[in-house]
């Protein structure tokens, strides 16, 4: 197995992970249901399938 020759310091491990961190993810408001949703995404509302402000799948009414 392979053994470090030297120690990695704290700052040159901590400068590797820099990336390594949770993001909160980017969300839009759509102007037609008002609903916030993640972008680029399709969104149900009320049983309606959206996408991009327009209805992609119509609910079917209960009867």
């Amino acid at each position: 197995m392979a053994h470090p020759k030297r120690k990695i310091s704290k700052s040159r491990r901590d400068k590797r992970r820099t990336h390594d961190k949770a993001k909160m993810p980017s969300l839009t408001t759509c102007q037609t249901t008002g609903t916030v949703h993640l972008p680029h995404r399709a969104y149900e509302v009320d049983g309606n399938l959206y996408y991009n402000g327009k209805i992609l799948v119509e609910s079917a009414p209960v009867a």
